[in-house]
């Protein structure tokens, strides 16, 4: 259940019987011809599907990250590292102070790693709480069926281009794309970074049968929910 669905009375009736709450974090950045908002559309549905059958509350999705590379891409926004790991330790305090103990944090941006240290400094300092942190694009079993699927898998390539990650009246290239070297990518300027880039893709296919995406999709609920019915560890 989305806590965009709930009052604060209904959050607090929730906490009599279960601590456990789910944090989607990502970004706004460019995804070629996909919106500007996959990284943000992925992990928060993926989290609202994996949480649902279980009752368990999901925060509305961070929806900005760290991404200075794409800056010369109009839309796409960043913060600093230091502001993105401030903002998710003061999220955390909050629904600490509320009353969750265990909190899943469901990644869709690359760039936050600096979020994931944050998230366990956090936990290392608050006795009683457990976070576990979730790229789930790149989760085991979800990352074994992308490569099964196509092993040219890249950033706003097929692999991001699920049925509620494109967009109306957009027209994809049909050939795919050679992949970028991300080596001489990481060298680069964010006006570097575009005129390399060109149309944002890193590479390999633009999309992708349906079928696909959703077996993909299938994969990537149950692993995350996996996650939320697993082992916390000791309180």
């Amino acid at each position: 259940m989305r806590i965009a669905d709930m009052n604060w009375m209904q959050v607090e009736a929730y906490l009599q019987h279960d601590d456990r709450a789910v944090l989607p974090i990502g970004s706004t950045e460019q995804h070629g011809y996909l919106s500007l908002a996959v990284d943000c559309i992925l992990p928060e549905r993926v989290a609202i599907e994996a949480a649902e059958p279980l009752g368990i509350p999901v925060f509305p999705v961070l929806a900005y990250g760290v991404t200075p590379y794409f800056r010369h891409f109009p839309g796409s926004i960043s913060l600093r590292v230091a502001t993105h790991q401030a903002v998710i330790r003061d999220i955390l305090d909050s629904m600490a102070a509320s009353g969750f103990r265990r909190i899943l944090i469901v990644n869709g941006h690359g760039g936050n790693a600096a979020a994931q240290q944050a998230a366990w400094e956090w936990a290392a300092e608050h006795d009683g709480c457990r976070v576990k942190f979730h790229n789930w694009w790149n989760a085991p079993a979800t990352w074994a069926k992308v490569q099964e699927i196509d092993p040219q898998a890249s950033h706003a390539s097929w692999m991001e281009n699920f049925p509620w990650t494109r967009l109306p009246g957009v027209t994809l290239p049909t050939e795919p794309k050679p992949m970028a070297d991300l080596t001489h990518l990481r060298l680069l300027s964010p006006a570097g970074v575009r005129a390399y880039l060109g149309d944002g893709n890193f590479g390999g296919r633009y999309q992708r049968p349906d079928a696909d995406m959703l077996a993909i999709w299938q994969v990537a609920v149950e692993e995350t929910r996996a996650l939320l019915c697993g082992p916390w560890g000791e309180a």
